[in-house]
This record gives C-alpha cells, sequence and structure tokens, in this order.
C-alpha cells in the first residue's frame, strides 16, 4: 500500500492518522500553518480540546464525544510527530511508556498482587507507586511533579493533596471554615485601603482556601465550579427566554425584573428539573 493508499484507506486505523500528521508537517507539500508550528504553540490547542472532551461527557453529548475525543487523539499525534522530526521520541514511544506504566501501576490487575482490596487501598497504593516514580526522575520534593500547566483551581486542589499526605493539613474542616472567615475580613480590609496587586493577591489567597473546602468536603473544586458555570448559564438562558416572549432583551430591562424571573426560572427547575 502506498502512503497515499494509506492515506484514503477509512480501515486503517492508527497508522492513516500517523500518516496524515507525517505529510501535513512535510516541508515538501505540506501545509504552511501545520508546519509553521511547535510544541509551545500548539499546547493551548490541547488543553483546548481536552475541554471540549470534559464539556461534552458534561452535557452527556454523547454524539459529539467521539468527534472531540477524536481532536484530542490528534493533539497527541501533532506531538509526537514534532518530537520524532526533533529526534526525541516517537508516537510507538508514546504507546509504550504509557503501556508500561499502566502495567506497572496496576499489579493487582497484571501482576501477582490479590484484587481483593478495599478502593481506599488501591488508591493507596497508587499514590505508592507513583512517588517511586517520581524518586526515579529526582521529583524528590512533596509538590514536584503537580504541573505547573494546570487549571489554577485545579492545581491548588492538587497542591493542598500532596502537602496533606506529609500531614500539612487543617485538621479539621471548622479551621478550613475559619481561615476563610479570616481570609474574607483581610479581603475587605484589602479593598478599602491597599493596591490593586495587593487585593488581587488577598483574593487568590481566599481562592486557594477555598479549594482547600473542598478538598475536606470531598469535592473537586474545579468540577464544581464547571457545574455551577453550567448552572448559571441555563438559568440566565432561561431569564433571556422569558424576557424574549416579553418582547425584550437583557439590556432593555433591568436587575429587578430580572432577578424576578431567575427566581422563577428556579422554581421551574425545582418543578421540572429534567427541563434542557
Amino acid at each position: 500500500m502506498t502512503n497515499s493508499d494509506l492515506i484514503h484507506d477509512e480501515t486503517a486505523g492508527i497508522e492513516r492518522l500517523l500518516e496524515i500528521m507525517r505529510r501535513l508537517r512535510d516541508p515538501d507539500g505540506g501545509c504552511p500553518w501545520d508546519i509553521e508550528q511547535n510544541f509551545a504553540s500548539i499546547a493551548p490547542y490541547t488543553i483546548e480540546e481536552a475541554y471540549e472532551v470534559a464539556d461534552a461527557i458534561e452535557r452527556e453529548a454523547w454524539d459529539e464525544l467521539q468527534g472531540e475525543l477524536g481532536d484530542l487523539l490528534f493533539q497527541s499525534v501533532f506531538h509526537a510527530q514534532m518530537a520524532e522530526e526533533a529526534g526525541h521520541f516517537s508516537f510507538q514511544d508514546v504507546i509504550v511508556t504509557m503501556s508500561n506504566k499502566m502495567v506497572s501501576r496496576h499489579p493487582h490487575v497484571f501482576g501477582a498482587e490479590s484484587r481483593e482490596k478495599s478502593a481506599e487501598q488501591q488508591v493507596a497504593d497508587w499514590e505508592a507507586i507513583k512517588a517511586t516514580e517520581r524518586a526515579a526522575k529526582s521529583e524528590t520534593g512533596t509538590l514536584d511533579g503537580v504541573a505547573v500547566g494546570l487549571p489554577a483551581l485545579l492545581r491548588a486542589y492538587k497542591l493542598q493533596k500532596r502537602a496533606a499526605r506529609v500531614g500539612f493539613d487543617w485538621p479539621s474542616t471548622t479551621d478550613v471554615l475559619e481561615k476563610i472567615a479570616e481570609e474574607s475580613a483581610e479581603l475587605v480590609e484589602a479593598r478599602e485601603t491597599l493596591t490593586q496587586t495587593e487585593v488581587e493577591e488577598e483574593f487568590g489567597d481566599l481562592m486557594f482556601v477555598m479549594a482547600n473546602l473542598g478538598r475536606h468536603l470531598g469535592v473537586e473544586p474545579e468540577s464544581a465550579l464547571r457545574a455551577a458555570n453550567a448552572k448559571f448559564t441555563k438559568r440566565f438562558q432561561g431569564v433571556e427566554k422569558k424576557l424574549s416572549t416579553l418582547g425584550k432583551t437583557p439590556s432593555d430591562s433591568d436587575l429587578t425584573e430580572m432577578d424576578t424571573l431567575w427566581d422563577q426560572v428556579k422554581i421551574e427547575e425545582r418543578i421540572n428539573p429534567k427541563t434542557p
């Protein structure tokens, strides 16, 4: 099969996608835009595609998920092609590394360890294996390996989770709530007396402690905020729909009217929670 035949063979699987990517990056006849890209320029698209996968799942848009997963897979192929061109590694190397990692991290499935253990014990074992992997990469600090490029709220959660493993944590949720009250008071004071930079710092401190509260409550803050965003979007769209029946837009309305309609939308949600 020629390379051209491979590109047009819908049954060829991952090899077809790899060849398409190679051709896109080919200096002789490839796509100018693809050829110009590098790891840094593509990274934002990779993050965006991951969020679009999460969005499709959150909306239970299963008809869209296939395409979104394909977009995310293409990002891996894109990075691997650039890495191979630079002599770093190939896509096959990525597959081998990932496969080895999964086998190593699941000795109760692929090794001699018993599967008869609790989910909590499996999590503890998983973390112990990852700690060994980090040590092998000279990541000896407690916070080493928590990716800087993560969304800030998610990274705060992961940093605090790591610190808690070595005992650096408030003993109870009550202590966290007291810290939130303290940080809130400092923010009010900052608003009145400090510079905008200092206000931003105090706000960041409050957000950081809120992430810790989520951890103490067993809530992943990034997921919780995504859900809150979705809820706000749905309710505000409900307000816009009600205004539309009155021949109005939000710009034609005022806060009192929109707040009344907001309450109506919330009541309708409770009566019929499955309303799209």
